[in-house]
């Protein structure tokens, strides 16, 4: 087995966790768990195989195993590593990720994760569950997205990127397009053809559903979930409400203020 898919759209449950040593009473380990997912962060050079498909372990490689897979590890001595028993919903879309990776530069901020993670795992797993998602996912983008799970093309995610941190500051396409690395003109036709939307569309629908979202889940008054989502303007905003929301704020809001 040399890739899994992985999802990631709830963070998992961490039944066990912590610094593995092996290699001193036997020089192999051959075992599977049955219902859980195996993460290990490796410091040293062994050979590991994944249901018959052979990895080489290197200092600053990661693993991540399915449940119900046996593997077969052969150490070279005393061995330690960083290692987390997982269970994973199916939540969100699955993501190919390879079995055995080179970390390279994320590493050290994978050690960092997994060490707060043991530290934390006595007496706050919700902390413990938060450390290992964040580092579950900084594995998941380690490798680029394959053709045929693609992400976004990487000008039009930089411009996504840019447009969410900045929905209550005004926005427009040249600024866009600048903070992307390409002209106007291509942004424009990059956007289209990757979400279906035009820029300034994609914008005010983002605004639209913050807005609801804060007129629903909080207690800001009208004027601030306004102003939040880069729309100061009260008339137009009531009037984008209806527009895009179907009603006014007051009514999205479910009382009157």
């Amino acid at each position: 087995m040399r890739e899994t898919e992985l999802h990631l759209g709830e963070p998992p449950a961490v039944v066990n966790i912590g610094v593995g040593v092996h290699g001193v009473a036997s020089r192999t380990d051959v075992f599977r768990l049955p219902a859980l997912w195996q993460l290990h962060l490796y410091q040293y050079d062994a050979e590991l195989t994944v249901d018959g498909t052979a990895h080489t372990i290197r200092p600053g490689r990661v693993s991540l195993v399915p449940p119900g897979t046996t593997v077969r590890y052969r150490y070279q001595g005393r061995s330690e590593h960083l290692y987390a028993h997982l269970r994973i919903a199916p939540a969100g879309p699955p993501r190919t990720v390879p079995v055995m990776q080179d970390a390279g530069p994320e590493f050290p901020m994978l050690s960092s994760l997994l060490l707060n993670a043991i530290a934390a795992a006595p007496g706050a797993p919700e902390h413990t569950r938060a450390e290992i998602w964040t580092a579950l996912w900084r594995i998941a983008r380690l490798t680029p997205p394959t053709a045929t799970s693609r992400g976004p093309h990487p000008a039009v995610g930089t411009a996504i990127a840019h447009i969410e941190a900045r929905l209550a500051a005004p926005l427009t396409i040249p600024e866009i397009a600048r903070a992307a690395g390409i002209s106007h003109n291509h942004l424009t036709r990059l956007f289209r053809a990757e979400t279906g939307t035009t820029v300034v569309a994609y914008i005010r629908r983002r605004r639209l559903q913050r807005a609801h979202h804060l007129l629903r889940a909080s207690t800001l008054s009208i004027p601030a979930v306004a102003a939040s989502v880069g729309i100061p303007d009260l008339q137009a905003f009531n009037k984008a409400c209806r527009r895009e929301l179907g009603a006014p704020p007051r009514v999205l809001r479910g009382a009157t203020s």
